[in-house]
């Protein structure tokens, strides 16, 4: 870490909560092990529970993992990291509970030039309530230099243009863009972040990595299991929202990027916004919506998504996606960037594939066997893999062909443990680098190119296809894949 010998308060709002207890603390502990937290740093959890210290911290040590130091150390690292942890109840919208806050921080933190980040780890509705009275309580520093005060809000981002905006502007009355870092964590998965290092330190990627070559990109997520019970949140948001807009967005953008200035946050991030600036908004056209219905999948049959306690009976959310978005520049030109998210399918799998175009004039296409265009796959999730399918010759007398893949599976090729993305990302705020976080006016572009067609779905009540539990896929992909196809040519 660049500011070892800094202290550091980390603040984490909604403490008590899952995302809390499943991935920040975790990944905190695991930062604490390898040696990337400063010697002189403390953890505070705020919630509107009621916990006294030894309870907040037994409750953290549940989800706390040995990845890092194994064995009989394990039990002793976790003593040493839950001692700095503090916890301190109150109302989210209260300056004075954070004044509360506050007294706790001041009888740990030894200086008043310590260094602190707020970890917003609650719903999106109450970020503006809690910005607002974490400002009220005077916990925030105004400088970008030492010490320095961060703020880390988890998507979504609004639930359009004009929601996103309001909150954006919200949250610069307390907090600068420089010292806001909205988290997609996503972008701190290995194999994501490994994108630029494939395309632009390779010398065989980038002359290939445009229309002449390259004739579709697939991005797909899937995950085989509904939202069992969670139905709340995800009906207010949906599938597009949840993770089309951001996640798929993102990665969309990473592909389709031209060469940044250098891998520094800025130049990065000016290349991600041309892109996404270059993209059409969508229209009922080019999205074909899905509702998982009951199926069986596995070993037992499983409700539909309105048949779930948590999900009102009439609801029209979509848990299924697939969009065609096009690049509209001289790199991407009638290039289809397909989009698929679903849940309730046949499996969990998180991929970019990159479709290349036939060979021309090619003398094999005759011989027996599988004679198919090249292509290129980097699976995200599960087990971390990057794949080339190419034609090759089979082994004999007879000039038979058959489509082979080159692969280099993670745990396979590295020794090293995959460090989780919250691992990745939470260091970097700590480091005040901003590479793999959203700016406003690229969060901004990303909801233009989805607010009109959310709006024209919900405003004419249009119903999504209902699909089995367990599908691949809603049947009309197909046929709306084909209609997408046939008007490009």
């Amino acid at each position: 870490m660049s500011d070892q010998n800094h202290p550091l308060s980390i603040v984490v709002v909604g403490a008590s909560g899952d995302l809390a207890r499943r991935k920040i603390f975790p990944a905190l502990f695991a930062l604490y092990c390898q040696g990337h937290l400063p010697r002189d740093f403390n953890i505070f959890g705020f919630a509107r529970s009621t916990y006294t210290n030894d309870e907040f911290r037994n409750r953290v040590r549940e989800k706390l993992t040995c990845r890092y130091v194994p064995g009989e150390s394990c039990e002793d690292r976790m003593t040493e990291f839950l001692a700095r942890c503090f916890y301190a109840g109150g109302r989210y919208a209260s300056g004075n509970s954070f004044l509360d806050l506050f007294q706790v921080m001041q009888k740990t933190e030894n200086t008043r030039e310590t260094n602190r980040f707020f970890y917003l780890a609650i719903p999106p509705s109450i970020f503006m309530d809690v910005a607002r009275a974490i400002g009220d309580a005077g916990l925030v520093s105004c400088g970008t230099k030492t010490p320095w005060s961060r703020v880390v809000i988890e998507k979504p981002f609004g639930r359009d243009r004009k929601s996103s905006d309001t909150l954006t502007a919200a949250l610069a009355n307390v907090f600068t863009e420089e010292q806001t870092y909205r988290i997609d964590h996503y972008l701190g998965k290995e194999a994501i972040q490994n994108l630029m290092v494939l395309r632009f330190a390779n010398l065989i990627f980038d002359p290939i990595w445009n229309r002449d070559y390259i004739d579709r990109v697939c991005i797909n997520w899937k995950e085989d299991i509904g939202v069992e019970g969670r139905g709340g949140y995800f009906d207010q948001y949906g599938i597009v929202r949840d993770v089309v807009q951001n996640h798929l967005l993102q990665i969309l953008a990473l592909v389709a990027m031209d060469r940044p200035a250098s891998a520094g946050a800025r130049h990065v991030r000016d290349e991600k916004i041309k892109v996404l600036q270059s993209i059409a908004p969508l229209t009922p056209d080019n999205i074909l919506i899905g509702q998982y219905g009951p199926g069986k999948h596995g070993s037992g049959n499983h409700p539909g998504y309105t048949e779930d306690e948590s999900v009102p009976p009439d609801s029209l959310t979509p848990t299924y996606a697939a969009a065609v978005l096009h690049v509209n520049n001289d790199r991407w030109r009638n290039v289809p960037f397909i989009v698929r998210a679903g849940k309730a399918l046949d499996s969990r799998l998180n991929e970019v594939r990159v479709h290349f175009r036939e060979a021309p004039g090619n003398i094999f296409a005759e011989a027996p066997g599988e004679n198919l265009p090249n292509e290129f796959v980097v699976r995200i999730q599960p087990d971390e893999a990057l794949y080339l399918g190419i034609t090759n010759k089979k082994p004999g007398l007879a000039p038979a062909l058959a489509h082979e893949e080159l692969n280099l599976r993670y745990k396979a090729a590295f020794d090293n443990p995959i460090p989780d993305a919250y691992e990745c990302l939470l260091l970097d705020v700590m480091d005040g680098d901003k590479s793999l976080f959203i700016r406003s006016d690229e969060l901004a572009a990303a909801w233009d190119i989805f607010t009109p067609v959310l709006h024209e779905i919900e405003e004419r009540r249009i119903a999504p296809e209902t699909y089995p539990f367990g599908s691949r896929e809603p049947a009309g992909v197909h046929d709306f894949l084909t209609r997408e196809k046939q008007s490009l040519l």
